[in-house]
C-alpha cells in the first residue's frame, strides 16, 4: 500500500509538470495564430479605436506572461473565461459538447472491445487458418481507409437514397428516446470503430501469438490443462497488456482527434468545437478545450498503468 501511494504521488507529480508544459505550449501556439481576436469579434470594418477598446477590455494588450498566469490561475480554479464569440461562459459551451463526444467515445470503445479483442484472439489461436487470413485482410483494409472515406460511404449507403434508414448526421440527446439517440450515434461510432478495431485486432493477434509461444504456456499444456484454461488463465492476462495501453491512449484520441468524423457527420462534439474555435480565433474556448483533452489523456494513461498491476502481478509500483 505504501509503494502504491508513493507511485501515485510520483505519477501525479509527473502529470502536473506535463500539464504545465502543455499549458505553456497551448497558450504560446494560440497567441501565434493568424488574425486578431478583437477584429474577429468586431468585424473587419472595426475602427482602430474600437479594436483597442476591446483589447483593453479583454486584457489582450497585457504582456503575454501576465495573460498566461491569469489564464492558468483561472483554469485551475474553474474560471475558464468567457467566449469571444457569444459572451457565454466557456464551461457552458464546452461541457455539453464534451458529454456528446464522451458518449461517442464510450459507444466506439465498447464496439471496439467487443469485436477487436475476440477477433484478435481467434486469429491468434487459429493461426494460419481462414480466420487468421480474414482478420489480417480486414485489419489492413481498416487501417488503410481514412475516416472521411468510410463516413462518406456510410452516409451514401445508409442515409442516402440507397437505404435511407439512418440520419446523415447531427445529434439527439437520450431524452429524445434511446432509439432516436442510437440512430444518430450508429454511423459515427461505427466509422471510428472500424479504424480502431483494425489497430486493436492486429495488436491483440500479434501479442497473443507471442505469448502462446512462451515456455510457461507449453508447461501449462503439458500439465493437462484444457486450451480454454490455458487461454484464460495464462495467455490473456499477459497478452492483453499492450491492448489495454492502446485502448487507453485511444480515449484521448476519441475525445480530441475525431474532428474529421464529427465534421463529416455534423456531430456537435468537442472536436468540431475545436475547429470552430480555431476558425474564429476564440482563444478561451480553444485553450480550455485543448487543456481538457490533455487532462483526460494523461489520466487515462495513469489508469492503464494501474490496470497493468492487476493483470500482471509481477509488475510492482515501487519499480516504476
Amino acid at each position: 500500500m505504501a509503494a502504491f501511494t508513493v507511485y501515485l504521488a510520483k505519477r501525479f507529480g509527473y502529470i502536473g509538470v506535463t500539464l504545465i508544459l502543455i499549458s505553456l505550449i497551448v497558450f504560446g501556439v494560440t497567441q501565434l495564430l493568424p488574425g486578431n481576436a478583437a477584429v474577429m469579434i468586431l468585424g473587419k470594418q472595426a475602427t482602430s479605436e474600437s479594436i483597442a477598446a476591446i483589447e483593453q477590455q479583454l486584457g489582450l494588450n497585457r504582456p503575454w506572461y501576465v495573460q498566461y498566469l491569469d489564464w492558468l490561475g483561472g483554469f485551475v480554479t474553474g474560471n475558464w473565461g468567457t467566449s469571444f464569440a457569444n459572451q457565454q461562459p466557456v464551461t457552458a459551451i464546452i461541457f455539453p459538447r464534451l458529454i456528446r463526444s464522451a458518449q461517442l467515445a464510450v459507444v466506439t470503445l465498447t464496439l471496439v472491445t467487443l469485436t477487436a479483442i475476440p477477433l484478435g484472439v481467434l486469429a491468434a489461436v487459429k493461426q494460419d487458418s481462414i480466420w487468421d487470413l480474414l482478420a489480417s485482410v480486414g485489419g489492413y483494409v481498416g487501417v488503410s481507409l481514412p475516416e472521411f472515406v468510410i463516413g462518406t460511404l456510410f452516409i451514401t449507403l445508409f442515409a442516402g437514397p440507397v437505404f435511407q434508414i439512418l440520419p446523415f448526421g447531427g445529434y439527439e440527446p437520450l431524452s429524445a428516446g434511446i432509439v432516436t439517440w442510437a440512430k444518430h450515434m450508429i454511423l459515427p461510432s461505427v466509422t471510428l470503430s472500424i479504424i480502431l478495431t483494425a489497430h486493436v485486432m492486429r495488436l491483440t493477434r500479434s501479442e497473443i501469438v507471442e505469448v502462446l509461444r512462451e515456455d510457461y504456456v507449453r508447461s501449462a499444456r503439458l500439465k493437462g490443462l484444457s486450451e480454454l484454461k490455458v487461454l484464460t488463465k495464462h495467455t490473456l492476462r499477459n497478452g492483453l497488456l499492450p491492448t489495454i495501453t492502446l485502448l487507453a491512449l485511444n480515449i484521448g484520441y476519441l475525445l480530441g482527434s475525431i474532428v474529421i468524423v464529427e465534421e463529416v457527420f455534423t456531430f456537435p462534439g468537442l472536436g468540431r468545437l475545436l475547429v470552430r474555435s480555431i476558425q474564429t480565433r476564440n482563444l478561451p474556448v480553444l485553450q480550455a478545450s485543448v487543456m481538457l483533452i490533455a487532462i483526460v489523456y494523461t489520466v487515462t494513461n495513469l489508469a492503464a498503468d494501474i490496470m497493468y498491476t492487476y493483470l500482471d502481478p509481477r509488475i510492482e509500483y515501487g519499480e516504476n
